[in-house]
């Protein structure tokens, strides 16, 4: 999310899922080839603090104030992986957000998802860009600023990188990704958050610049960062088990998620002084926050939403390049002002 991205799906009314993208359904042709539809009512992450309720456009209050989005084309996203990555694991992620923009895939897919947020505007009409690209990468093996990072350490490395890589300073249109293995730990990752997103600070980095961190979650805390993929370990046998991930990596799969939720809001709040709802701004509720744990429809109350299942039985709602299959949380739309998908059933 905004400052933070909240570790536990908000309750979202049944009745918005329902009418979500009900004006776009005509141009959002399901591909159901090899594929079975389900809604599984799944049991809650730990502890939930979240006092969001929301999903109707009567009682969320997303509005815009006045900063910029990222409406320069295209959006160059500034990649930097700490600590040690796979080469299978840094393809997955880039397929997806090379999936972003514009494709022949097949719908529902990764760039229908992303017309939702290229609907947001700045104040001279400019909407955000269509076309994401990986414009650079950096690979920070030698864990620079340790396997314990900060809030402010972050901040850091993004400073390394622009020194040594060297990333340009790319105040326009420029997103700094900075993604941790899953033997980095991070301040309040798995306590407080999955991820967050803010601007870099001068006396930090030289530079005021828009950047996200999201950290692996696979052996930290999965029932917390990979959810739906795994439940609180509390339920035990008990319950619904947890759904398989659509590439097999329960930590990456659900990484996934929280990347897309801090790119939608990092391009329309990369200020935070653009859209977001609430009257605080070190604290806003996002186009992300707004439809936290709803993933089809029919979401809420305990279900994710009617998403997609194969024959290998692993869970998915929409398409990426490369054949990929991607798992991806519903953002809110301000031209519907309800939760948005591509794989809307209505």
């Amino acid at each position: 999310m905004s400052l933070h991205h909240l570790l536990f799906p908000i309750l979202i009314l049944a009745f918005s899922a329902a009418s979500s993208l009900a004006a776009t359904a005509k141009d959002q042709t399901l591909n159901t080839h090899q594929a079975e539809f389900f809604n599984p009512k799944l049991p809650p992450r730990i502890l939930s603090s979240s006092k969001k309720f929301e999903g109707s456009s009567d009682i969320v209050d997303l509005r815009y104030h006045m900063g910029p989005v990222l409406s320069s084309s295209p959006i160059n996203i500034y990649l930097i992986w700490y600590g040690s990555w796979s080469v299978s694991q840094k393809l997955l992620i880039k397929d997806f957000i090379n999936s972003i923009s514009p494709s022949a895939t097949p719908s529902p897919s990764v760039s229908d998802w992303w017309k939702t947020v290229s609907l947001y505007t700045d104040q001279t009409g400019a909407n955000v860009s269509r076309t994401v690209v990986i414009a650079k990468e950096h690979s920070d093996t030698g864990y620079s600023r340790g396997s314990h990072l900060t809030r402010l350490s972050v901040q850091q490395v993004i400073a390394t990188a622009v020194e040594a890589a060297p990333f340009p300073v790319d105040h326009r249109n420029g997103i700094y990704l900075i993604l941790t293995s899953q033997d980095v730990t991070v301040e309040d990752f798995c306590r407080a958050v999955c991820g967050f997103h803010y601007f870099t600070f001068p006396s930090m980095v030289g530079h005021t610049l828009p950047y996200a961190w999201i950290g692996n979650s696979g052996k930290q805390c999965p029932e917390v960062c990979a959810y739906p993929f795994a439940v609180p370990g509390y339920m035990g046998g008990g319950g619904p088990g947890s759904l398989a991930p659509p590439n097999g990596d329960v930590g990456l799969d659900g990484m996934i998620s929280v990347i897309a939720h801090e790119l939608a809001e990092l391009s329309t709040n990369p200020l935070v002084n653009a859209w977001y709802a609430g009257e605080d701004p070190t604290a806003p509720t996002e186009i992300g926050d707004l439809c936290e744990g709803l993933y089809g429809t029919g979401g809420g109350g305990g279900y994710i939403g009617q998403v997609m299942r194969d024959q290998k039985r692993k869970t998915y709602n929409m398409y990426g390049n490369k054949g990929r299959k991607f798992m991806v949380q519903w953002i809110w739309s301000p031209v519907l002002k309800a939760c948005a998908g591509p794989n809307a059933l209505d």
